[in-house]
């Protein structure tokens, strides 16, 4: 008997396409909610040769239905990739019905949404050439908005800072160190990626490399953000700096103190860390007018 679709494609993304544990996972997951939507939509069982015949509407109705569980467009953008991937596996890319991806409004600089974050790294880590590089990204990633680091200070991290603890020293600006915690699925993103890079953690060399050995450039990191945003129709300011700018927005909004952020962010001057006050601000009115559009 043959496996279940879902986990065909689980099998085929790991040991074919050499994906990441964390893109199999969430593919096989929408694989397995794509069925079971359409076993609703169509009142019937779901093989290859109704995959096969899906249509533009039948995909709009299933983004709607997933919206209805609130996901934002990155979001909904990121499950049509995966749609697409399973379709094409289920029964080549003439299989996959032309539907455009949700777009996001262009507007006015605003913090990325936690979800929109976890979109956009999963996104760049799932482009990446090699599973280790796919693990690279996803730590980096998680370190500008877990930890709120500038990308310099994600990269000059050394074998040094192995084994990882609760708390992480970092060198800024003006070479001032800070003391920041770290998240458990921080700690667990570099320790994945540590475990998997072919290179070493000497404590004295870079511990994120590129993709020869050499130390990992910024440059290489804000292309694939560039990339990834694009296709999850993102705006143009969602870069890797604006990760730390949300991090400071969504812990300002959560009751942090200005003198706290500006510690965890080493901002040498408490003007520098008031901005936030005004973007969190903004965001609120935001959340207001979205909820009371006639108020």
């Amino acid at each position: 008997m043959s496996p279940p679709l879902p986990l065909a494609f689980a099998t085929y993304l790991s040991r074919d396409r050499r994906r990441s544990a964390h893109t199999v996972r969430a593919y096989a997951a929408t694989a397995e909610r794509l069925i079971a939507f359409l076993q609703t939509h169509h009142g019937g069982a779901v093989d290859g040769p109704v995959l096969a015949a899906l249509t533009p509407a039948d995909l709009r109705a299933f983004l709607a239905h997933r919206r209805e569980a609130g996901l934002t467009n990155a979001s909904a953008a990121r499950e049509l990739s995966a749609v697409r991937a399973f379709l094409t596996f289920v029964g080549g890319s003439t299989a996959v019905p032309r539907l455009r991806g949700p777009k996001v409004a262009r507007g006015v600089p605003r913090p990325i949404a936690p979800d929109e974050v976890v979109s956009l790294a999963e996104e760049v880590a799932d482009a990446a050439a090699e599973p280790w590089i796919g693990a690279r990204d996803w730590a980096v990633l998680l370190l500008l908005y877990g930890a709120g680091l500038r990308i310099g200070e994600a990269l000059a991290i050394t074998g040094a800072a192995l084994p990882l603890g609760e708390t992480l020293s970092v060198t800024g600006k003006r070479d001032k160190t800070r003391i920041v915690p770290l998240l458990p699925p921080v700690r667990a993103a570099v320790d994945a990626y540590a475990a998997q890079q072919p290179w070493g953690t000497a404590r004295d060399a870079p511990l994120f490399r590129g993709a020869k050995g050499g130390p990992l450039d910024a440059g290489v990191v804000r292309r694939s953000v560039r990339t990834a945003r694009r296709a999850l129709g993102l705006g143009d300011r969602t870069s890797p700096h604006a990760l730390r700018h949300s991090f400071a927005t969504h812990l300002l909004g959560r009751g942090a103190d200005l003198r706290s952020l500006q510690a965890l962010l080493g901002h040498a001057s408490l003007s520098s860390t008031q901005i936030y006050t005004a973007v969190d601000a903004a965001h609120l009115l935001d959340v207001y007018r979205s909820a009371h559009p006639h108020g």
